[in-house]
């Protein structure tokens, strides 16, 4: 889950990390009065979850309140990498003497987390990682150790940074470390951690993305998830509690495990289909998770097909058939549906299926071949 700039501030100061300081705005008059409160200029910045805001024109100064309330007028509404600017975070101007990065991430490689460190702070780190990655300092964290002394002087003192700051930026690692871990994240990164000229040490941006399955555990921060592109059926989806998410093509999917439906968008392609969607409905398949799933796939208009592809382990292909007989019966259903089931029970599963406008298949390959050939009016053999 994304947060924005501003929430991703809130939970780093709830750790102590010392951060610039602002308010939301969702309109222009509001722009206006927050520059007032805050006096001098202002920095007037897009919440929206794309990257390279400044580059598209979603960050500017405003040196009086009537300045910024242009500005916000120029943001607010735009059209911003394909999201829409619904709200603006407006901050006052700081002092930059040097602009610095850091990043944590997650690893699932090594199970550890990876801290990253480079003096060529505000800029991608990407571009920095290409051009030049001696200028990146990284260590490796064992979360069940934690982020060592030894480690924070190895970052500072091999990414170059002001050795007159070694204090104060050693305490904001340990406070975005304690952040990063304390909420879930999967990402936290500080682009740019900014030197003063006063001599302060300062995060004046901060993205972060937190763990899905860990929400469970965060509910102030589980209040916050939205949908990131503004579309209606993700959200519908997530209020069903259903794993989805939109693709451009017109063939639904539905699968049991996130890696079978991956499997099974790959097979479609394969066949030259186009997948609607990801749809992952979990371990069980009963008729109320089945009808869930085929109202959300649905309501993609342009789907010309689905398949249905469940590997039975501890979920019995029997009882799958059941609940998609029970679900489809009291749906109204216009496209061609096929079913393929593997595992327990599999062939008691299709038998269930004989005598239905469902179209059984025994494999994958021959499941993709079925639905791409009734999605463009071809004959099923």
């Amino acid at each position: 889950m994304k947060i924005h700039e501003f929430q991703g501030k809130l939970v780093l100061q709830k750790y102590g990390v010392p951060t610039t300081k602002g308010q939301v705005a969702f309109t222009n008059d509001q722009v206006k009065e927050i520059a007032e409160q805050i006096g001098g200029t202002v920095v007037v910045k897009a919440q929206v979850h794309v990257g390279g805001r400044g580059k598209a024109g979603g960050v500017k100064l405003g040196k009086t309140p009537t300045e910024a309330f242009e500005v916000g007028k120029q943001i607010l509404g735009m059209d911003l990498k394909g999201l829409k600017v619904k709200k603006v975070l407006v901050e006052g101007a700081i002092n930059i003497d040097k602009e610095y990065y850091l990043g944590m991430l997650f690893d699932r490689d090594t199970k550890q987390i990876i801290v990253m460190v480079s003096a060529e702070g505000g800029m991608d780190i990407e571009e920095v990682n290409e051009k030049t990655p001696e200028k990146i300092s990284r260590v490796w964290v064992d979360p069940t150790l934690g982020l060592q002394d030894f480690q924070i002087r190895d970052l500072i003192f091999g990414a170059n940074l002001d050795k007159a700051y070694v204090k104060p930026i050693t305490k904001f690692l340990r406070g975005l470390y304690n952040a990063f871990v304390g909420s879930d994240a999967t990402l936290a990164e500080i682009n740019p951690l900014v030197i003063t000229k006063e001599g302060e040490v300062i995060a004046a941006d901060c993205k972060m993305d937190i763990d899905d399955n860990a929400l469970f555990r965060q509910p102030e921060l589980a209040q916050w998830q939205e949908s990131e592109d503004d579309n209606a059926i993700e959200d519908e989806a997530r209020l069903r509690g259903l794993t989805y998410v939109h693709l451009s093509g017109d063939i639904g999917i539905i699968g049991n495990g996130a890696g079978l439906v991956m499997t099974t968008l790959d097979a479609v392609s394969r066949e030259g289909g186009q997948p609607s969607n990801f749809l992952d409905i979990g371990g069980g398949a009963k008729a109320e998770v089945v009808r869930n799933a085929l109202d959300v796939v649905l309501m993609e208009t342009k789907v010309k097909a689905v398949l249905i592809n469940i590997f039975g382990g501890i979920t019995r292909c029997d009882e799958v058939a059941k609940g998609i007989l029970e679900a489809t019966s009291t749906m109204d259903i216009k496209v061609p549906i096929v079913v393929r089931f593997s595992g327990t029970r599999e062939e008691e599963g299709r038998m269930l299926l004989e005598g239905t406008k469902l179209i059984p298949a025994a494999s994958m390959q021959e499941a993709a071949r079925k639905v791409v050939e009734v999605a463009y009016g071809a004959a099923v053999r």
